[in-house]
């Protein structure tokens, strides 16, 4: 069997909730999938970070197409105070609007 290489495309993204009071920041392959099944997962009445604070639109987002360097800019913005995470935010979305709109 022959193992094809391709170019695949990872998604790293930070989400919040309608009064952008906490940030929830994800790794996905699939950011369409994902973003629904954020707001699925509200309505669901399960226990998760999400669901919990009513997490579902986005803010930030960046493209990779390495799983690897997706993983590790995921954990590097975890880390990162909610200043600098606004401060980067910032830099593609200045007023912090909703950008769910693009995936849907």
């Amino acid at each position: 069997m022959k193992l094809q290489q391709g170019y695949h495309t990872y998604y790293i993204y930070i989400l919040t909730n309608k009064k952008k009071t906490v940030f929830y920041t994800g790794v996905t392959n699939n950011l369409r999938l994902r973003l629904s099944q954020h707001k699925d997962n509200i309505t669901s009445q399960s226990k998760t970070f999400t669901s919990r604070y009513n997490v579902e639109f986005l803010l930030y987002y960046e493209k990779f197409t390495w799983i690897h360097e997706a993983i590790v800019r995921e954990k590097e913005i975890k880390d990162w105070r909610r200043e600098k995470k606004i401060e980067m935010i910032k830099t593609i979305n200045p007023d912090l609007d909703f950008l769910n709109y693009l995936f849907s």
